[in-house]
C-alpha cells in the first residue's frame, strides 16, 4: 500500500484552503484519509503571509516509515525545514524554449 502525504481541499468556493493528510495513493483527492497532519490557506492574509500549519512531529514519522509526499507538499515542507528544499523551476530558458531573436 504506497502512502502519500498530500492535500485535499477545503472551503468555499474561490475560498480555497487545504488540509494536509496521508492517505493511499489510490484514494481520491478529497476521499478516505489515514491522517490529517497540518492545513494550509493559500489565500494571503492582511500581513502578507500566507498560513500553514504542520504537526512536524507525525509528518516526520510518516516520512520514516516510507509515505512519499506530494509536490506540492514537498515544496511546503522544504520551506518549513522537516526536508531538503527542491530546487526551484528555472526560467523559460533553461526548459527549453528558445528566445525569439533576430
Amino acid at each position: 500500500m504506497p502512502v502519500r502525504i498530500r492535500l485535499a481541499r477545503v472551503g468555499a468556493r474561490n475560498a480555497p484552503r487545504y488540509r494536509v493528510f496521508v492517505a493511499d495513493s489510490r484514494a481520491p483527492r478529497d476521499g478516505k484519509h489515514i491522517e490529517i497532519v497540518g492545513h494550509y490557506d493559500p489565500i494571503a492574509q492582511r500581513d502578507g503571509h500566507k498560513h500553514v500549519g504542520l504537526n512536524i512531529e507525525r509528518i516526520k514519522y510518516w516520512l520514516s516509515v516510507g509515505a512519499q509526499p506530494s509536490e506540492t507538499v514537498a515544496r511546503l515542507l522544504g520551506q518549513a525545514g522537516v526536508i531538503p528544499a527542491l530546487p526551484r523551476r528555472g526560467s523559460a530558458a533553461s526548459r527549453g524554449f528558445a528566445a525569439s531573436g533576430g
